[in-house]
């Protein structure tokens, strides 16, 4: 993720590159199927999710707290009490100035997301997800569909906060990153040859056992904790001009643009995705999440057919 600043010439700072048991399912499939109206309005995250737990019919599999007929959008207060839960169980990373700086006539700046213990910035998210659980829901524990970061990172600080976890992956998964996620000591289920078919899995998984799903980019709580790093690219680059932001599924996008946009609503935000999968830029002019065909690419990562509903409704306010 990079950032940066304007010199006396006229050329700017940029701060550059990130590294990577209630369910409707939030099929990344077409969008023409209606979910489940929820009743809820656009007051806190936190309010909105205590509320949201009416049943759902049995032959759906619906993800309540990722709606697209009712989509969440996170107020900068759910980022800022989530800088507060997470900052002693998450590692506060530098946002160094690049050589590539005096090349390029601007301060460039990364911030080294890498450094998180699993490697990513997914850990943000996922702590706060696990601590904003009910007393209850910690001890059932939860469950997630994911092929690398989200799944290692919810393994990571399940264990540390003693909530059981279990996550579904798909048989492309990276051999490392399953046996990294079983060393850490949660509980991996390797089912589907997608991870479309593993989510499918796992929240039909959830909803027997009870375990709560959570999104790895569109739960509200996973894009208030991605917002932290904003707060913090601000407060290491307190005269950021501009702010560029990878964008797959969406939530480190939203949640970043919230937390910079609210306190210094100058800085320019630019998210850049995958020429092959448009799908954010796609969403944005259709006004809702819509799916978007992924050819071949290189940033895998990146290909998301289908932005998440909330990240949409979070983001867009910027646009």
């Amino acid at each position: 993720m990079s950032t940066g600043h304007k010199r006396p010439s006229g050329s700017g700072r940029l701060l550059t590159g990130v590294g990577s048991g209630q369910a409707k399912t939030l099929k990344e499939s077409p969008p023409n199927k209606k979910a489940r109206n929820s009743k809820h309005g656009e007051s806190s995250v936190n309010a909105e999710i205590s509320s949201s737990s009416s049943p759902v019919k049995p032959e759906t599999l619906i993800d309540i707290f990722c709606d697209p007929e009712n989509p969440k959008k996170v107020q900068f207060q759910d980022v800022s009490a989530a800088a507060y839960k997470i900052k002693t169980g998450i590692f506060h990373t530098p946002c160094s100035k690049s050589r590539l700086s005096d090349q390029l006539g601007m301060d460039i700046y990364f911030k080294k997301e890498f450094l998180q213990f699993t490697g990513s910035f997914k850990e943000r998210g996922a702590r706060y997800a696990l601590l904003s659980l009910t007393p209850e829901q910690k001890k059932i524990g939860v469950i997630a569909a994911s092929a690398g970061n989200h799944a290692l990172a919810l393994c990571y600080h399940g264990v540390d906060l003693s909530i059981p976890v279990t996550v579904v992956m798909p048989k492309i998964a990276p051999l490392m990153k399953v046996q990294n996620c079983r060393t850490y000591g949660a509980e991996v289920i390797i089912h589907g040859k997608s991870i479309f078919e593993s989510r499918e899995f796992a929240m039909k998984m959830g909803k027997e056992n009870g375990k709560m799903y959570i999104n790895g980019y569109d739960h509200p709580h996973i894009i208030a904790g991605q917002g932290t790093m904003g707060l913090e690219i601000l407060e290491q680059v307190p005269d950021l001009d501009a702010c560029i932001i990878p964008v797959g599924g969406g939530g480190l996008l939203a949640g970043t643009a919230l937390a910079i946009k609210n306190l210094k609503p100058e800085v320019q935000v630019i998210g850049v995705e995958s020429e092959n999968c448009p799908s954010f830029s796609v969403s944005l002019k259709a006004g809702k999440a819509v799916y978007t065909e992924s050819l071949s690419t290189l940033a895998d990562g990146l290909a998301v057919p289908v932005v998440g509903v909330n990240a949409l409704e979070t983001a867009k306010r910027f646009h």
